[in-house]
């Protein structure tokens, strides 16, 4: 199923997410879906608040880098009540956007490495450090868990400037090319 992508306005994307239970009814389709709706609307990452639950999950493909970046070509992952538990090295300026804020795209200043413990989608254990291009990836995901996004980065000067644009898109007045759910304001 192709979920609509919840856009900037909606409460759910300001809640702190609730750790996904073990007995969690439909997890695999569940995860399946967001993998879907994630390609569906050409993203790499996806959570689960973005697609309207307060849950900790979220889903990253970056295997299309691949080419670009081999250390990519083999990363698909699920992230289930992760914690990231260490930020560290150099932080790093990068544009990024967001399927929840579509048509904006921002510098956003962010560390290069990072540790995070999670669970798969087998309820393994996991405590991993990851670095460069996929660390950023998961950082902005996890963020979205945290009731996050990428816009609070922005300066107060840059948030009064795009405040405008926000409202627009809180409103429906945004053109995309996948399906999106506007709060009800």
């Amino acid at each position: 199923m192709i979920y609509p992508i919840t856009v900037y306005g909606d409460p759910v994307l300001r809640k702190l997410a609730a750790d996904v239970k073990h007995d969690f009814a439909g997890l695999d389709k569940l995860i399946g879906d967001m993998f879907d709706t994630m390609h569906n609307a050409d993203g790499i990452g996806i959570a689960a608040p973005q697609i309207g639950l307060d849950i900790r999950i979220f889903v990253i493909d970056l295997t299309p880098l691949g080419d670009e970046d081999p250390s990519l070509k083999d990363f698909r992952k699920v992230f289930i009540n992760p914690r990231i538990v260490l930020k560290e090295g150099e932080q790093v300026l990068m544009e990024e956007g967001c399927l929840s804020i579509p048509g904006l795209r921002e510098d956003v200043l962010r560390y290069d490495t990072i540790q995070i413990k999670y669970l798969d989608s087998d309820w393994q254990e996991y405590d991993e450090i990851f670095t460069g291009f996929s660390a950023r990836v998961i950082q902005h995901e996890y963020d979205h868990l945290q009731g996050v996004m990428f816009v609070d980065y922005c300066s107060p000067l840059k948030k009064r400037l795009l405040k405008g644009r926000l409202s627009d898109i809180t409103r429906g007045k945004v053109t995309t090319t996948y399906r999106t759910k506007t709060p009800k304001v």
